[in-house]
């Protein structure tokens, strides 16, 4: 094989290389959507509950005390990348620290880079427990 081949050859496989670990680092985070567990509210865990504008993340779940006293649900694993989200109270949403991706408190992107909606779960409070599911 001459020298100008084998760099051709060389250079195609590197660039392949490339493009294939390009396509795999932008595709789409998955969750698993299959949700169903029970958070004591007076467990000194979920004291941030308590609060409005407080949340927790447990469960691949991030659960977040709204202003209106209710209770939001979403999957917290950031779309784009994977990054665990954090609510902001004072904007009732949620965001990824790592590229600011902004999601509603129904889990709509409203800034990406995230182009896909974080799963929404449903709760419900019976006396000082709250259900997570789908």
């Amino acid at each position: 094989m001459k020298r100008q081949d084998f760099l051709n050859y060389m250079g195609l496989a590197a660039g392949g290389a490339l493009v294939s670990t390009c396509v795999q680092a932008c595709k789409t985070k998955t969750v698993n959507s299959a949700v169903n567990f029970t958070l004591d509210l007076n467990a000194p865990a979920q004291a941030a509950l308590r609060t409005p504008g407080g949340a927790v993340v447990t469960n691949g779940v991030i659960v977040a005390r709204a202003s209106s006293g209710g209770y939001i649900a979403l999957a917290a694993a950031c779309t784009h990348e994977g990054g665990i989200v954090n609510f902001s109270a004072s904007n009732n949403q949620f965001v990824c620290p790592r590229h600011n991706a902004q999601f509603s408190t129904s889990g709509a992107v409203l800034r990406g880079p995230a182009r896909t909606p974080l799963t929404q779960y449903r709760t419900e409070v019976r006396g000082n427990s709250l259900r997570v599911y789908t």
